[in-house]
């Protein structure tokens, strides 16, 4: 009885410690990135938002970090959901999507994450290199949010700029 009562114990901590460990997955490892965008820029321009696409991996632990400093923070969440539809666009050993980052100038050359904006013709108008919005280990919100903020339809709207 005692044997049981032990494995049994060692049998669940095993498991809470397994499934503890199972990391999330972020990105889509088998996803069509290409027919991920072509549905994001028809719902953009619908909806008046440009596309962010979010390159990286679940391998990628600065990735996994911003993905979850973003949908933990209410403010970030927000700014980026009300303005962008929004695209997680894998890249790993066995699905690298070459020819749409060859689509979107080879944005992988900044490392991952690496984030690309469209309009809502689906051209590119702006490629993020991420350091830029990190702060010591983690990412800075005040950044994050004016980088938001910088790219959605109403800031690059030429009208408001016109005396």
């Amino acid at each position: 009885m005692k044997k049981s009562l032990i494995f049994t114990f060692l049998l669940i901590t095993a498991t809470i410690v397994t499934t503890a460990q199972t990391p999330t997955k972020v990105y889509d490892e088998s996803a069509d990135a290409g027919a991920d965008i072509k549905k994001a820029v028809e719902m953009a321009k619908q909806e008046n938002k440009n596309v962010m696409i979010f390159i990286g991996g679940n391998w990628c632990p600065w990735c996994l970090k911003l993905n979850k400093f973003i949908h933990e923070d209410t403010d970030l969440k927000t700014a980026l959901y009300d303005h962008y539809k929004v695209v997680k666009m894998n890249y790993d050993k066995k699905n690298q999507n070459l020819p749409t980052l060859a689509k979107l100038d080879f944005p992988q050359r900044f490392g991952f994450p690496v984030i690309v904006i469209l309009d809502q013709e689906g051209k590119r108008i702006h490629t993020q290199n991420s350091v830029y919005l990190e702060e010591e280990k983690s990412y800075n919100k005040k950044t994050l949010l004016g980088f938001f903020g910088d790219w959605t339809v109403e800031k690059l709207d030429p009208a408001n700029y016109k005396k």
